[in-house]
C-alpha cells in the first residue's frame, strides 16, 4: 500500500506543478493554458484521493462478512 500513497504523493506534486504554471502563464484565454488549469486541477484532486485512501485503508480494521453478529467498537 505503501506505493499507492507514493504514487498519490507524486501525483498531487505534479497536479500542483501543472496548476501553478497553468495559473502564472494564463494570459488572453490561450487554449495550451486553461488545459494545463484543468489538467492540473484533475491531477491533483487525483493524488489527493488515491493517497488519502491508501492510509485510510492501511488504518481500517479487516471486515469479516462471516461473522454471525456486528463487532462493537
Amino acid at each position: 500500500m505503501t506505493a499507492y500513497v507514493i504514487l498519490g504523493a507524486v501525483a498531487l506534486l505534479g497536479g500542483l506543478a501543472l496548476l501553478v504554471t497553468g495559473i502564472r502563464k494564463h494570459k488572453a484565454q490561450h487554449p495550451k493554458h486553461v488545459v494545463m488549469l484543468i489538467g492540473g486541477m484533475m491531477l491533483t484532486a487525483f493524488g489527493l484521493i488515491i493517497a488519502g485512501f491508501a492510509i485510510a485503508y492501511q488504518h481500517a480494521a479487516p471486515l469479516d462478512l462471516n461473522a454471525t453478529s456486528v463487532p462493537t467498537p
